[in-house]
């Protein structure tokens, strides 16, 4: 336990793509993965470093848009790490397909199945060089292949939509195929008997 120990196998989480605003008007996507809903109202939040201009954009402008790349859009994610040059910028974001949030100011990647428009609920540093960003959700927007419909099987929606995966160090994948979850018999998920 004296080395982190994340390394060493792997890991499924969301591969998500976060959008703010620069200090000088441009528009900035990075992806992240350390990412998920926070509870079961509309909050969610993810992991970013201090050191990041991620991190200090949503600290001055306290919004972020959340956009859930389509599985055939890994590349962009990956364009959207691209290093910074030494004027600060960023040109691979050129070449990203965008669009402008509604709600708040910022842009999301176009090639995306799931969009969240966030204002910032808090900060919570110390995680070692890591904070935990949380947003409260105040407009989301879905792709019409990717909601669910009671009149549309769940698995039929996923094969329509696949999910895209990141695992973990150093990988990704496609989520194409589930199976439901075999929860007991009167399982709920608070003691809130609407749930």
């Amino acid at each position: 336990m004296s080395v982190p120990i994340w390394g060493r196998f792997f890991t499924v989480a969301p591969l998500i793509v976060i959008g703010t605003r620069e200090p000088d008007g441009r528009y900035d996507l990075a992806p992240k993965h350390m990412a998920t809903p926070l509870g079961w109202e509309n909050y969610f939040g993810f992991v970013c470093t201090p050191e990041h201009a991620t991190y200090q954009n949503i600290r001055r402008d306290k919004v972020f848009t959340v956009s859930f790349p389509a599985a055939d859009a890994v590349v962009l994610a990956s364009l959207a790490a691209s290093p910074r040059c030494g004027d600060d910028s960023k040109p691979a974001l050129t070449a990203l397909p965008r669009f402008k949030a509604t709600t708040i100011d910022g842009e999301f990647l176009a090639q995306s199945t799931l969009f969240f428009e966030c204002e910032l609920d808090r900060i919570v540093d110390g995680f070692g060089a890591n904070s935990l960003i949380a947003g409260r959700i105040v407009a989301a927007m879905v792709s019409p292949a990717a909601l669910r419909s009671m009149d549309v099987d769940d698995q039929e929606v996923i094969a329509n939509s696949p999910l895209l995966a990141y695992l973990a160090p150093t990988r990704y994948a496609t989520v194409h195929r589930s199976q439901s979850f075999p929860f007991p018999a009167g399982f709920q998920k608070t003691r809130d008997p609407e749930s």
